[in-house]
């Protein structure tokens, strides 16, 4: 019995639903300090005690006792130490597995469709002019015009065998990572916390899609500091695939007459991106006093000042369904979680299903949700 490999289990099955050790432990109907110590390591429990806690949390036994393999071609960076980055790391390999088996079984998997491009990438002078081009061509590769605005961007990516994979965590150190082809991906994981705007999640998946074209030579668990330098080209990516220049100054001149503020938010609104992303784009051309000349024109019109993780106009993510879904009625003036919702595990989840490749608990697993609830998404299916 590998006492390090079930307390690292325990923690990323607890952690994955949103339960405290006490909540752990109350279903296991053993103590706190118990429960504690188990998933520590510093007790070593009976087989019937942990067959209690995997019914609690509602998994096999079996589970807490599988090691789970150590990703080496993911970009996982960070401005600070996260105590969490390695129960994320396993959590992303489970789900991933996952993926992957399910795509074997069902003989079902996605191509990638930007290994030309990448290859074409690497052998041009890294800077923002690569970047602006890797997006135009992205673009197009997507078969998006030059106007078009991207409202589902999960699908988008998914639609060119990009796994996603919205992950809840709370925290606001770590907003997404990618995993390369050679590991189980491609892959995008986006920190979708309640407390992160839906905003952020959009522009965090362009932005690990800009490092998975421009930066695959750089994927390496080990590596845990940001570069300035491939932050900065991701960042100019992300801008220019979410907001191509033609249509951005399309958009922007149509609001001409407009205060300031509610041009910034108009833009903001069509594009579905953050304010933050159409002052980037702003300050390329008329300088980096377009930020504050913003903050002073929002205090004067709203009489508040906008903190660093405040988003303007933004949808509270509580307020929608937590299913892929699109809420037509609200494009393109509102956003919501369904707008960065994966829909394609949850395919495969239901063809496994309705094969009988998988059973129902197995689904439940697969798309990390409680049994209740994969009962209710089947009772659903038309």
């Amino acid at each position: 019995m590998d006492l390090k490999i079930i307390g690292t289990n325990l923690r990323r099955i607890r952690e994955a639903k949103g339960l405290t050790q006490s909540e752990m432990a109350d279903r296991a109907g053993i103590s706190r300090i118990a429960y504690r110590n188990i998933e520590n390591g510093s007790s070593t429990p009976k087989v019937s005690t942990l067959q209690n806690i995997a019914n609690g949390a509602g998994v096999k036994l079996q589970d807490l006792f599988v090691p789970v393999r150590t990703l080496k071609n993911v970009r996982f960076r960070a401005s600070k130490r996260m105590n969490s980055r390695d129960n994320i790391l396993a959590e992303v390999t489970r789900w991933l597995d996952d993926f992957n088996n399910l795509e074997g079984l069902l003989k079902d998997r996605k191509k990638y469709r930007f290994k030309t491009l990448t290859e074409k990438l690497s052998s041009m002078p890294r800077g923002g002019d690569r970047a602006k081009f890797a997006a135009e061509q992205a673009r197009l590769e997507l078969k998006l015009n030059k106007t078009e605005t991207i409202h589902d961007i999960a699908g988008l990516l998914e639609s060119c065998g990009i796994k996603v994979y919205p992950l809840n965590l709370v925290s606001d150190d770590f907003f997404a990572l990618s995993v390369a082809e050679d590991d189980g991906g491609p892959a995008v994981i986006v920190n979708v916390w309640e407390r992160i705007s839906v905003e952020r999640w959009i522009f965090s998946a362009a932005h690990e899609l800009g490092h998975l074209l421009l930066h695959f030579d750089t994927y390496k668990v080990e590596e845990s500091a940001e570069d300035d330098d491939q932050e900065y080209e991701a960042n100019i990516f992300a801008s220019h695939f979410l907001m191509p220049e033609e249509a951005f100054k399309s958009e922007w001149d149509d609001t001409f007459g407009l205060p300031f503020v509610s041009r910034v938010l108009k833009v903001k609104r069509i594009f579905q991106v953050s304010y933050k992303t159409v002052l980037y784009r702003l300050s390329e051309t008329l300088g980096n006093s377009i930020w504050g000349k913003f903050q002073i024109a929002y205090k004067l019109k709203s009489g508040k000042t906008l903190g660093i993780k405040d988003e303007p106009e933004a949808l509270p993510p509580d307020k929608f369904l937590q299913y892929p879904e699109v809420l037509r009625s609200q494009e393109p003036d509102s956003l919501s979680p369904s707008h960065f919702l994966e829909d394609r595990l949850y395919r495969l989840v239901r063809n496994a299903i309705e094969k009988d490749e998988i059973t129902m608990s197995r689904g439940a697993e697969i798309l990390r949700i409680d049994l209740e609830d994969m009962r209710d998404i089947v009772s659903s299916w038309v």
